[in-house]
């Protein structure tokens, strides 16, 4: 699955990063303790999370996540978009809460 299909499937909204739109999803990761992405994710996943700050790009790009999916209804700052363009790193938004996209992204083969 490519994360544009992720943004159709769970009806994403695509704040940054457009161009990585055809990155494969390998699998998913939830969290939101940056040193527990950096030591757990794996490279090629959906990265979920509840936080819009720039470092959770910079933590995208060392561990070569797909995309970050910040949700809640929680929303990227300005500096975290821009940085998101410059590296290529997708940043979707997601209104309902990260335990329901993660069960959903599982529910349909996406696997930690």
């Amino acid at each position: 699955m490519r994360v544009k299909d992720l943004v159709e499937r769970y009806n994403l909204e695509v704040e940054a990063g457009e161009k990585g739109l055809n990155r494969e999803v390998q699998l998913g990761h939830c969290g939101d303790l940056l040193s527990e992405v950096i030591a757990n994710a794996g490279q090629g996943a959906v990265w979920i999370t509840v936080q819009g700050h720039q470092n959770i790009v910079a933590v995208a790009v060392l561990r070569e996540l797909a995309a970050v999916v910040i949700a809640s209804g929680n929303r990227p700052d300005p500096e975290t978009c821009e940085k998101a363009e410059a590296e290529g790193i997708p940043i979707l938004s997601y209104a309902g809460q990260a335990y329901e996209l993660a069960g959903r992204l599982y529910s349909d083969g996406i696997a930690s």
